[in-house]
Parts: structure tokens; sequence; C-alpha cells
């Protein structure tokens, strides 16, 4: 149910606002949580925009208090907000570390080089207050929070469990397969946080971009079997053409995509032929970067 405030109540207990920054990526725009009554945690306060900031408070209960922020990653359309919302509310900023944690020695390498360009969008200002790990929970007026790492599309990504319920962030979502560029994100990370998901009895998935997944486990089926078929194409194309670069695999793969959206193409490609690499299924013939050429092995 919508308020003209546009506050959505998603279940007892959990409300949820969407920030006004919608793009081909981010589709009608950032989703930010509430959840409890009495005492409220925010679940991705997203973009730093004066009016989802006050959207944010007014939807707070009346005699309520926010006492955490969480942020699942740290993107720009999701992490921002949570600083000044801190320094309102006074309400502490928890996430897993700020944009460079948590990669893999590839990734980091990679990073460290500048060769492989990425970090679309990233929130390099982002800290923390308190730093949540795998298996933490934070108890609360809202019940209970778990915590899960779930890197892939972003290393410091998690998800948070309650009552059921997982908001995934931007590891999964309904209308969309997610984005994963590195060095940032990193498709083996992330083929391994989707298999550990397809193993939980979550009951619904609460993404950060569009509706509520309602059918979680053949969500997941269907992302992880998306991967592995975008895998098994990169292979066929490499074996035809002998070697090819991330963008000429996006053009040829990729044939009916709008526009718009064939950079972000081109970036997953390149993560599956890292993938591929570090997994010795494929070799690259030159330095990793969006130009490289990665043959057969």
């Amino acid at each position: 149910m919508e308020s003209e405030s546009g506050v959505i109540v998603l279940e007892p207990g959990v409300r949820r606002l969407t920030a006004p920054n919608p793009s081909p990526m981010t589709y009608r725009g950032t989703n930010t949580y509430l959840l409890g009554e009495a005492e409220v945690a925010v679940i991705d306060p997203g973009p730093d925009h004066p009016g989802h900031m006050q959207a944010i408070l007014a939807a707070v209960p009346p005699g309520a208090r926010i006492g955490a922020i969480l942020v699942t990653h740290s993107h720009r359309d999701h992490s921002p907000l949570a600083r000044p919302l801190s320094q309102i509310t006074g309400a502490p900023v928890l996430a897993a570390g700020p944009s460079d944690w948590g990669r893999s020695a590839v990734m980091a390498e990679l990073a460290a080089n500048g060769r492989i360009g990425g970090g679309e969008g990233v929130d390099l200002d982002f800290a923390p207050d308190e730093r949540l790990a795998e298996g933490d929970s934070l108890a609360g007026g809202w019940g209970e929070i778990g915590v899960l790492e779930t890197p892939g599309h972003m290393a410091n990504h998690l998800s948070f469990s309650w009552n059921g319920a997982l908001f995934t962030g931007d590891h999964v979502m309904g209308w969309s397969t997610s984005l994963v560029s590195p060095p940032d994100g990193d498709m083996g990370a992330f083929m391994a946080s989707c298999r550990r998901l397809a193993g939980r009895e979550d009951r619904v998935y609460y993404p950060g971009h569009g509706d509520p997944v309602a059918t979680p486990r053949e969500r997941i089926a269907e992302l992880i079997a998306h991967r592995e078929g975008r895998e098994a194409q990169i292979l066929a194309a490499l074996s035809e053409t002998g070697a090819a670069t991330a963008s000429g695999l996006a053009a040829r793969l990729y044939t009916d995509l709008a526009p718009a959206l064939l950079p972000a193409a081109e970036r997953n490609v390149l993560a599956h032929l890292l993938d591929l690499a570090h997994r010795n299924q494929i070799t690259a013939l030159d330095d990793p970067g969006p130009g490289a050429h990665f043959a057969p092995r």
C-alpha cells in the first residue's frame, strides 16, 4: 500500500521509499527500506538528495528514532546519503568496509595497475562507523537483522536477513540481472554468492531496485542459469574467432540490447573473461583490461 508521500508498506514493520534517481541502471530509483516502529533501521539510504533525506525522516513513525543505518554496498546510488543521515540522527553507519575493501588479490592488482578502468559509480569517500561481517547480527527495536557477505556485484556487498526476508541490495533483483564490473565486481565471487543463496530458504527478496522477488529460489536458479549460459556463449564464440575482446564479444552476443546498456554488457563480458582466465579455461593475450584479447587455451 502506497501513501501520498510515496512510502509503501511491504509488510508489518517494513516500509519502502524509492529515491528520485531513475535511470537505465537504477530502474525506477534506489529502494530505501525502513525496518521497525519505535526504533528504526534504515537499509540503503541512497544518493545524497535533500528531498530523499526529508522523505526518509518523514517516513519514521511519530515518536520513533533511527537507530542504525545499514549499507549493502558503496555505489553512489546506495551509500552517499548515509553520512548526512547519520549526522542528523546520530545513528551509526554500518557496512562491510570502505569501497576498496574485500577485493580478491587478482582484482586488487588490477585496480592498482589502473589499466582495467571500472569503478563506475563508486562512493570513494564512503567509510562506515562500524564494520559488519558474516554471521553478525544487529538487535534493536526492529527485531534482529542477520548479516550475510554476498560479494560479486561489489566486493563489500552485504545482504541482510530479517524475519525470513532477505534484503539483497544489487546482488539479486527481479527486473534485471546485476552488473558485475571489474575491479569492483568479480564474477567468480558473484557466482559463489548466488550458489550460496540458492541453498537458503528465504521467503522473499527485497532488492535495491524494483519490486520484491516473491519466488527467491526460482529467481536465483534463473540468475545462475543465465550466467552459466553467457559463459558458454563466450567460450563458443572464442572457439570460433580464436581471439576477441570484451567489446567485440558483447557486440556479438548482445544483439538486441539498447545502445545505452551496451557499455554495461561489455563490463559483464569482461568480468566473465577475467574469471575464465583465472580458472585457466582461456588465456589473456594482453595485460588484462577492457581492450585485452582473450583466446581459448
